[in-house]
């Protein structure tokens, strides 16, 4: 993302401007594929679950953090502070989301508990409190540039400390929960399958095997947050030991991953089975009848249940 290449006067013009390419490509591609979940979740009311509105406040944030790392106009103060701050407060905001998520599958698969909805007032006052609580907290310290430099920070000590206090704070401090959240969940079921092969019960077997398949997949979600920041985080630190040294080539990994995030989100937790089966349905309205004996697989999806999304078939299955 733009605000996250800083010191960037080692580089060559033209450098910079591959660099802004690339990330304005890369939050392109994260802003479509996060605009599309939010859409699906606006046309089609059987997503208005509790667990897929979580979705869409992650996919919302991501949508509006993508945008704000594509606007801005370096020659123009306001559009630069803009740009900056309202990336930042969006994107901090759909790191908190993954972990309100994480949150909801540990307390309905650990805990047993069947009370998730009754946080939703808690999970936006505590996404949206901490995400104006560490925009506020970056503005100390800060000193922009004059305009036509970039839309980044300068890089003063006190602007550094902020920055990665109140940006790459959260962001490790959610990959760090979520990576835990999985570990329990993970070790819950473990002993659920040894329980349930030493009773003998095939049934619960076959639950437990559908719930672990899908806790494969949700796995991978805390690693969506460490690839898409990992080369930033490795990026701010050497800036941090090495002012003024950029590497060209990790500053190209930190801005292409980065804005990347809000992409992998969408594909990772938006565009599930649920979502596809609702699409599949829309689109079978516009084939014609005679098309759909011919070509039966059309259909199919109607027989075909969704996949065990661990947090949405388990939240609405124990109501």
């Amino acid at each position: 993302m733009a605000m996250e290449v800083r010191s960037l006067a080692s580089f060559t013009a033209s450098d910079r401007h591959a660099l802004n390419a690339v990330q304005t490509g890369a939050a392109a591609l994260s802003l479509g594929g996060s605009a599309f979940i939010v859409l699906c979740y606006i046309l089609f009311k059987e997503l208005h679950k509790f667990s897929f509105k979580l979705v869409f406040f992650l996919a919302l944030s991501d949508m509006l953090c993508s945008f704000f790392s594509i606007v801005g106009d370096p020659s123009n103060e306001f559009f630069c502070h803009v740009h900056d701050y309202s990336a930042q407060f969006f994107c901090v905001a759909s790191f908190l989301w993954t972990t309100t998520i994480a949150f909801t599958l540990h307390r309905t698969v650990v805990k047993h508990k069947t009370d998730v909805e009754e946080f939703g007032s808690m999970f936006h006052l505590y996404v949206w409190g901490t995400s104006v609580a560490m925009f506020i907290l970056r503005t100390i310290g800060s000193d922009y540039g004059k305009p036509g430099i970039g839309c980044w920070i300068q890089p003063v000590s006190n602007g550094k400390i902020a920055h990665l206090i109140t940006f790459y704070g959260p962001l490790w401090s959610a990959i760090l929960y979520n990576g835990f959240t999985y570990y329990q969940v993970n070790r819950m079921l473990n002993n659920a399958t040894r329980m349930a092969v030493v009773m003998g019960d095939r049934s619960n077997q076959s639950d437990v095997r559908a719930d672990r398949k899908a806790l494969n997949r949700w796995g991978y979600y805390p690693l969506i947050l460490i690839g898409s920041w990992a080369f930033a985080t490795i990026n701010r630190l050497y800036d941090f030991i090495y002012p003024g040294q950029k590497i060209l080539w990790l500053s190209f990994l930190d801005v292409g991953f980065a804005g990347l995030m809000g992409l992998f989100n969408s594909i990772a937790y938006g565009f599930n089975s649920s979502v596809r089966r609702a699409i599949a349905e829309r689109i079978e309205l516009w084939i014609p009848e005679r098309v759909r004996r011919v070509f039966p697989t059309f259909s199919r999806h109607r027989d075909i249940q969704p996949e065990n999304e661990l947090v949405s078939l388990i939240v609405e299955g124990q109501k």
